[in-house]
């Protein structure tokens, strides 16, 4: 009997964009969540008192702080473009193979210049 994989075997298997998409948008997701349940975390601290906050505060004002935010901003925003992707797929467009190709570096190229685009708009704020 021989000892063939069943199905595509990872050796075998070439890497396509929509599944590279598709992979992060899960790892994504993942971190979203974790990201959100430690944002309700921090702002639970206000009840705890100043010095609890102000902790929290002055990580995010250090380079591993800011570098944690330009992620999580990036997280964000791969994901919501990812789901509009997801969405017009939805309503039955871009199934072709050009067209997720296209779709899926927009999501990818398009995450990063909203990313900087964030991050200019929130510098001239502050």
């Amino acid at each position: 009997m021989e000892n063939n994989p069943l199905s595509p075997h990872i050796q075998i298997y070439k890497w396509h964009i929509s599944s590279l998409v598709s992979i992060t948008t899960r790892i994504t997701g993942i971190i979203n969540i974790i990201v959100i349940s430690l944002l309700c975390f921090w702002v639970s601290l206000l009840l705890l008192g100043e010095q609890n906050y102000n902790f929290i505060y002055n990580f995010f004002n250090s380079f591993i702080g800011k570098f944690f935010v330009i992620g999580v901003t990036w997280s964000f925003s791969f994901q919501v473009l990812s789901e509009i992707r997801h969405l017009i797929m939805d309503l039955g467009y871009g199934f072709d193979l050009k067209t997720t190709k296209i779709t899926g570096s927009i999501v990818i190229i398009g995450s990063f210049v909203l990313t900087i685009l964030i991050y200019l708009f929130g510098r001239s704020l502050v």
